[in-house]
Order: C-alpha cells, then sequence, then structure tokens
C-alpha cells in the first residue's frame, strides 16, 4: 500500500508534466500563429493613415476590411508580403468598414464588398479597383504599374469571394406628436 506522501508525489509529479506540456503547446500555437502571418488587425495597426496617404505624394493601395471578414483574413499574408515589397513606393492603407468614420469613403468608393481594394494615383484618384478574394499575381501587377506610375493592366477586377458589407440601419425621424 501507498503511504501519504508518495501519492502526493505522484500528483505533483502529473501535474509537473501537465503544465509542462500545457505551456509546450501554448508556444506551439503561438509560433504556429506567427508563420502563417501577420493577422488583417496587424496589418491595418500598420498601415498609413489615409489623411497622410492621401498628403504624401505617392500612389495608394486602399483596402476596406472589416475584422470579421474570412476573405479579408485570408488575403492578410498575401497584403503583407505585396507591403513588404512596395511599401516604400506605394502608401498601404486599410480602413475598417465597421467603423462609421469611414462612412463617407464607404460611399466614394462605392464599396459594396470586402474585401474592396481601391489604387490611387499619388493625388489621391481612383485609377482602378479590385472586389473580392484576389489571386496576389493580379494585385502585384497593379502595385507594380501603379508604383511605377503607370496604366494599371487589372483594372475593375470583382472575380473574387466577397463578404457583404452589413450597412447599419437607417435611423427613422418620426415627427412629434402635437396632440
Amino acid at each position: 500500500m501507498e503511504s501519504t506522501s508518495d501519492t502526493k508525489i505522484g500528483i505533483q509529479l502529473r501535474n509537473g508534466i501537465v503544465a509542462i506540456a500545457t505551456v509546450a503547446i501554448a508556444m506551439l500555437v503561438f509560433f504556429a500563429s506567427r508563420a502563417q502571418g501577420p493577422s488583417i488587425g496587424q496589418l491595418a495597426a500598420e498601415s498609413v493613415p489615409l489623411e497622410q496617404a492621401l498628403a504624401n505624394g505617392k500612389p495608394t493601395f486602399l483596402e476596406f476590411y472589416a475584422d470579421w471578414c474570412s476573405s479579408c483574413q485570408a488575403m492578410a499574408p498575401a497584403i503583407a508580403k505585396l507591403k513588404a515589397r512596395y511599401g516604400s513606393q506605394t502608401n498601404f492603407v486599410m480602413l475598417n468598414v465597421d467603423n462609421p468614420r469611414w462612412l463617407i469613403e464607404l460611399t466614394q468608393y462605392k464599396v459594396d464588398g470586402i474585401p474592396h481594394y481601391a489604387f490611387l494615383s499619388p493625388k489621391g484618384l481612383p485609377l482602378a479597383e479590385a472586389i473580392g478574394l484576389q489571386p496576389e499575381a493580379i494585385l502585384e501587377e497593379n502595385l507594380t504599374a501603379l508604383a511605377k506610375g503607370d496604366v494599371l493592366p487589372k483594372a475593375q477586377v470583382k472575380v473574387g469571394q466577397t463578404s457583404k458589407v452589413k450597412t447599419p440601419p437607417k435611423q427613422q425621424t418620426q415627427p412629434k406628436d402635437h396632440s
């Protein structure tokens, strides 16, 4: 029969193994998520503010996205790679469609599905757009031309999977009852 001290040692040993295994699994999950590339939130946090992009004289790659958009999340690694390649020549701006601050821009660029990419001239004029899940090569062709100041070869590309933008409900004002 085991003594109480042997039982306590066994429990402590088991708990130690469980703790080590938990830490190892947490580290594995952390490093696996980092290997996939940056998240859409990380890209947005590192993007150039729209006001700065429109004023600095560089062409702009503008992405309308949402955190809940699976297509936007799927495109994040490709966008990060393109930003690494073209970020010194082109502004990378990301606007979250769920932020009411960007309502004017959503209307201006006729955003009705995301991800929605707009390619802007150094003066901020729209040159082309791509909507939905896009092959990296299409975006890269446009970014190469945008950085060189050439005509964009893939304008108005709307071939990929999109997520519908959730428009906020309109508030209806009711006349006051003066009875």
